[in-house]
């Protein structure tokens, strides 16, 4: 099935990391009051070509996941080329430099999209964020063109800021005419209101290795960590600081973990799988500047390297 490309966002990359982080995160305590709302649905990072183009043409990649290269078009003519790993409720896209318009495409960019489940869902988590502080949260529909330039309401999503220097992460709800739109190869809803993963997300990962990203872990400025923890907090997570000023989020199905780092070093560094079935032995990957360890067990980790 055709998948979806996080939000490409227009403004243009900040400059140096802003102050803040610290303050946000001394403030983060648990999660807000009410049920989770918000949960990982995938994450993208930009590589260097060789690595990009690794990724592929890999016939390894191909048996073990859900995989497919794409170009899409989406809201005001943006064109992106994505790879994407696709799984039960979860994806992840990679990049190659250029291959997302503008400073977007630079090496080293990242960005993370959380969705609700429930239809209605996104309203509440922009009034937390509201609660939180964040008086006017940057609200954003994308659409989808198909290929005969009538765009499709694809997902509406909310940002913090429209202020970073190399990651964003934002929360979307898909959009009922997508679910309605027979190209966009959902599945029927299992309950009224379902706006979740799994509809939107084909079974064909059913046929492969791969079953889920259960862990992602990004290189982060300061600044753009600070505009992160907000939006996490409001869906439900639990944001822990770890020494040295970086912090992981639970829940939401996912472990995401965010490190200090520089310009320079900045960008998706590690995903944590989980697989359909079991493997005996461990196989290890290299794919460009990038090692994928598959087993023992139902789990693999991808590394990519600080260059990559």
């Amino acid at each position: 099935m055709i998948m979806v490309l996080a939000v490409t966002w227009t403004v243009s990359l900040a400059g140096a990391a802003g102050s803040g982080a610290t303050a946000a995160l001394a403030e983060e305590g648990g999660p807000l009051p009410g049920r989770q709302l918000l949960f990982y649905n995938h994450a993208y990072g930009v590589f260097d070509r060789e690595t990009a183009d690794a990724i592929e043409h890999s016939g390894y990649l191909r048996q073990f996941a859900n995989f497919e290269v794409r170009t899409t078009t989406g809201a005001d003519g943006q064109i992106w080329t994505g790879r994407y790993l696709m799984g039960r409720e979860t994806y992840l896209e990679l990049f190659g430099v250029g291959d997302l318009p503008g400073r977007d495409g630079t090496l080293g960019t990242a960005a993370m999209g959380v969705s609700v489940e429930q239809a209605g869902d996104l309203a509440t988590v922009t009034e937390r964020l509201r609660d939180q502080g964040i008086a006017d949260p940057i609200e954003f529909r994308q659409t989808r063109d198909f290929g005969d330039g009538i765009p499709v309401p694809w997902f509406d999503s909310v940002f913090t800021s429209d202020q970073y220097d190399a990651f964003g992460a934002w929360a979307m709800e898909y959009c009922p005419e997508y679910f309605a739109d027979p190209r966009g190869k959902t599945e029927p809803a299992d309950h009224p209101g379902d706006v979740g993963r799994e509809r939107y997300l084909s079974d064909a990962y059913r046929e492969h290795l791969m079953r889920d990203v259960t862990g992602v872990r990004l290189a982060v400025s300061e600044r753009d960590l600070a505009n992160t923890v907000p939006l996490l907090r409001a869906g439900g997570f639990v944001v822990r600081s770890l020494p040295g000023g970086g912090a992981v989020a639970d829940r939401g199905g996912t472990t995401i973990r965010f490190d200090p780092a520089s310009p320079g070093q900045l960008g998706l560094r590690q995903v944590e799988l989980s697989l359909n079935r079991p493997v005996e032995h461990r196989q290890e990957e290299r794919i460009g500047h990038s090692t994928l360890v598959v087993g023992p067990g139902t789990h693999a980790v991808w590394t990519f390297d600080p260059t990559a």
